[in-house]
């Protein structure tokens, strides 16, 4: 499947929706799907007909993370270049950013969550990758991390009438109040994205480097 088909791009009235479909795989993000997104943030964010621009996912899961086994130069530095600019998007994207967390969700789909400004969850999402630990949705309901919880099976019918209360806000009060509320930590955003994906590039290296170094040693023996 090519980005094409597992990144599904819909547009209702000003509401712009973004699915990540790839079930077999539980919706596993790899490089073309990164960038392909990546893609539709930016141009959306110039194009006056989108107020709003959602995320969810296909079957039971939000997305599992990164797709270690599809995803083309996994770990390299055309990988880290696709993820920078993936995570900047959505630091820079100048419109509401809602999520709709369908499932659980890994690694890089729960990283990004904060970033959006409202978040819909279903009681049975979220796993945070983070030290073996896991975040469950009325936890993260607690800790304010998402907005409103649903059952799984209502999730992707009840919220659309939020939605569509939330489009019918004027583009200029909902621009100008995202403005106010994210643009003061923006840069900051942008550095820390800057330095995390420098860290992470030298730490893959520093690991393929010692893994070469094994076999180099090993084929001496």
């Amino acid at each position: 499947m090519d980005s094409a088909d597992t990144i599904i791009e819909t547009l209702h009235g000003n509401i712009k929706t973004v699915k990540y479909n790839k079930p077999r795989r539980k919706n596993a993000i790899d490089s073309d799907m990164y960038q392909r997104v990546t893609r539709i943030l930016n141009n959306a964010a110039k194009d006056d007909s989108v107020s709003v621009m959602v995320f969810t996912g296909t079957g039971d899961y939000f997305s599992s993370g990164n797709d270690l086994v599809a995803a083309r130069d996994v770990h390299g530095p055309t990988f880290f270049n696709i993820l920078h600019d993936f995570i900047e998007a959505f630091i820079k994207f100048p419109k509401l950013l809602v999520a709709i967390v369908n499932g659980p969700a890994v690694g890089i789909a729960v990283t990004t969550l904060p970033l959006c400004d409202v978040i819909f969850a279903a009681e049975n999402a979220l796993e945070l990758l983070l030290f073996n630990q896991k975040m469950n949705a009325q936890e993260a309901l607690d800790n304010g991390f998402v907005n409103y919880l649903y059952k799984p099976e209502d999730i992707q019918t009840k919220v659309w009438d939020k939605l569509m209360e939330i489009s019918n806000v004027s583009d200029y009060l909902l621009t100008t109040t995202k403005r106010l509320m994210r643009g003061p930590i923006q840069d900051k955003l942008i550095k820390v994205n800057d330095e995390e994906i420098a860290l992470l590039s030298k730490a893959w290296a520093a690991r393929r480097e010692g893994r070469e170094n094994v076999k180099t040693s090993n084929s001496k023996l």
